[in-house]
C-alpha cells in the first residue's frame, strides 16, 4: 500500500495519474496548503523541503520518497511498467520527464505567479514566462509530429508534461497552432487513469474555466501561498 500525500496541483497529479496507471493501491492524505499543511513537522519528515506530492510504501518498510519526478520513478521501476528497462529507453524516458522538471514546470509554474496571482500585473515579467512556456510547448508539437508519445511507448515522461501541459490557459498561453501537442493533450485526456488522476485529492475543473467564481476564488488563495 502506498500513502500519497498531495494536493490538486499538476506536480501532484503527476503521482496519482501515476498510481492509477499502475493500478496500485493507494491511501490519499489531502494537504491542504492554504492552512500551510505542507510546513507542518510530520510532513516534514517525509519532505524537508515541505513540497507536494511525497509517498510512503509501506510495503518496503515505510520508504518514503519526495519530488513528483523521484515518485514517478521510483513506481515505474518499482512495478517494471510505464519506462523500459533498457539503459536507451530508460534514457529517453528519463530526458523528457528532466525536459518536464527543468522547463515546462519552473516556467507555467511562474507564469501563473506573475499572470494569475501576482495583484501587480508586471508585464515584462508574464512575457518571459508565457513566451518560454510557449516556446517549450513549440519543443513538444515538433517532437510529436513524428512520434505518438514521447519516449516510444506511453510512460511517466508523458505523464508529466502533459499534467502541466493541460493547465496551459491558466497560464494564459494558447495552443491552437500546435496540432500535434494537442493531438497528444487529447490522447492523453482519454485514458481513465488521466481521467481519475486529476480528480485526486478533489477535482479542480475550475482551471479549464478561468473566468468562474470558484477560479478567482483559487488564484486569490494562491495569490497569498506565493506571498508568504
Amino acid at each position: 500500500m502506498i500513502d500519497l500525500y498531495t494536493a490538486s496541483t499538476p506536480n501532484g497529479w503527476k503521482a496519482s495519474i501515476t498510481l492509477e496507471e499502475l493500478a496500485l493501491p493507494y491511501e490519499v492524505h489531502a494537504i491542504e496548503l492554504q492552512k500551510n499543511q505542507q510546513k507542518e513537522p510530520a510532513f516534514l519528515a517525509l519532505n524537508p523541503n515541505g513540497r507536494i506530492p511525497a509517498i510512503v510504501d509501506r510495503d518496503e518498510g515505510d520508504f518514503a520518497v519526495f519530488e513528483s519526478g523521484a515518485i514517478m520513478i521510483y513506481l515505474a521501476e518499482k512495478t517494471g511498467r510505464l519506462m523500459p528497462s533498457d539503459a536507451k529507453g530508460r534514457s529517453r524516458v528519463i530526458q523528457w520527464l528532466m525536459f518536464q522538471m527543468g522547463g515546462i514546470g519552473p516556467m507555467m509554474g511562474q507564469a501563473n505567479v506573475f499572470f494569475r496571482y501576482f495583484p501587480e500585473k508586471i508585464q515584462p515579467a508574464i512575457d518571459r514566462y508565457q513566451n518560454e512556456s510557449k516556446r517549450l510547448f513549440t519543443v513538444l508539437d515538433g517532437h510529436l509530429k513524428d512520434n505518438e508519445y514521447l519516449a516510444g511507448d506511453y510512460s511517466i515522461a508523458d505523464i508529466a508534461n502533459w499534467a502541466w501541459v493541460r493547465t496551459h490557459k491558466w497560464s494564459g498561453v494558447e495552443i491552437d497552432d500546435l496540432p500535434n501537442l494537442q493531438r497528444w493533450l487529447d490522447l492523453i485526456a482519454a485514458r481513465p487513469a488521466a481521467q481519475k488522476g486529476i480528480t485526486v485529492p478533489v477535482d479542480l475543473a475550475l482551471l479549464q474555466k478561468d473566468d468562474s467564481e470558484e477560479a478567482k476564488k483559487f488564484a486569490e488563495e494562491a495569490r497569498k501561498m506565493v506571498q508568504r
